[in-house]
């Protein structure tokens, strides 16, 4: 299981180091069922960690990242790159499950050594170094300018804090 998983850890390693794009990732829907998978387990450990263990904090994550997914879709599918949409949505579900994955880490393992104030910055910033990796893919799956994915991902994460804060906001 482990060998297995290998290969694609180090390609959305790869692309989160902005060394590969979405076409690195195989076009198969067991692979993107098994990435969901990750996710969704991934996701649901991090609010856990952040002391939101109900099931709303849960179904809020998931509509946030929803949100991203439906518009990344429609720009692929806008831009007449139908067929990179199931690569392009698997790296951006699988390297978001790897930043979330060393997020919780981060929390877990460096909070008695940083404190929770350098422990939550530097877990901000991996958090943030999303939008750089979404605006690498989606700029790749469309081939367009790395700075236009930026742009992208920058507009949907703007839009995802004002959904989080605005609309989502727990009573």
């Amino acid at each position: 299981m482990i060998a297995g998983v290998w290969p694609l850890l180090k390609t959305l390693l790869d692309i989160i180091a902005l060394r590969k794009g979405p076409d690195a990732i195989p076009y198969s829907w067991g692979l993107t069922g098994v990435v969901v998978f990750i996710w969704l387990a991934v996701s649901f450990v991090v609010v856990v960690i952040n002391g939101g263990g109900d099931q709303g904090s849960f179904l809020r994550g998931m509509l946030l990242s929803s949100i991203a997914l439906v518009i990344y879709a429609a720009i692929v599918v806008s831009m007449n790159r139908q067929a990179r949409l199931l690569q392009t949505l698997t790296a951006v579900l699988g390297c978001g499950a790897v930043i979330s994955a060393l997020y919780a880490a981060e929390i877990v393992l460096l909070t008695p050594l940083l404190g929770q104030t350098g422990t939550s910055l530097l877990a901000l910033l991996t958090i943030f170094w999303s939008v750089p990796v979404e605006g690498h893919i989606i700029a790749r799956a469309i081939d367009r300018s790395w700075y236009v994915g930026i742009v992208i991902a920058t507009l949907v994460f703007s839009l995802q804090l004002y959904v989080q804060f605005s609309i989502l906001q727990p009573s």
